[in-house]
């Protein structure tokens, strides 16, 4: 079996990256720093998969007579059920810890706290705002136009991991 830069098998980071950052019914068989890290390493291809999930939705709205507007809230919506909301709750946690100006202690029990405050409830509205707002113009401009920002957007953001 071929093993990745990490060590692990490929399928064992497929598994790892998969499994954690999808809702895609996957059995991660191997939970350790090596299938952790070629996990990480193959998050783009789950971000891909991910982005063409939402993408699809989109077109299929945008085929059904849907305007923009909604194939765009749709297209933003995938993405948060398909990781969990994993992203967004992270900004919301980080978002609220900055925003409290407390010190660097008190900052990162806050973003610890399983709650979400006021900081992150607004950084998460205008966020969406923004995505949905982007897409709208995206597939206002053509069906390709927009399913090509929601798949590289998806795949992009998990090149940082």
């Amino acid at each position: 079996m071929s093993k990745t830069a990490s060590g692990a098998s490929l399928a064992d980071s497929l598994r790892f990256a998969f499994g954690t950052l999808t809702v895609l019914p996957v059995k991660v068989t191997r939970w350790d720093r090596d299938a952790a890290r070629g996990g990480m390493l193959c998050a783009p291809l789950a971000g891909l998969v991910v982005g063409a999930g939402a993408a699809l939705v989109g077109m299929a709205l945008l085929a059904m007579g849907a305007g923009p507007l909604l194939a765009a809230v749709a297209t933003a919506a995938v993405p948060a059920a398909l990781t969990r909301g994993l992203h967004l709750d992270g900004l919301a946690d980080t978002a609220d810890g900055l925003g409290s100006g407390k010190p660097a202690e008190d900052a990162l029990r806050i973003m610890k706290q399983s709650d979400i405050g006021p900081f992150g409830v607004i950084t998460l509205l205008f966020v969406l705002l923004a995505q949905v707002a982007a897409l709208a113009q995206a597939y206002d401009a053509s069906w390709g136009r927009g399913a090509l920002a929601a798949v590289v957007s998806a795949t992009v953001a998990r090149l940082a991991l």
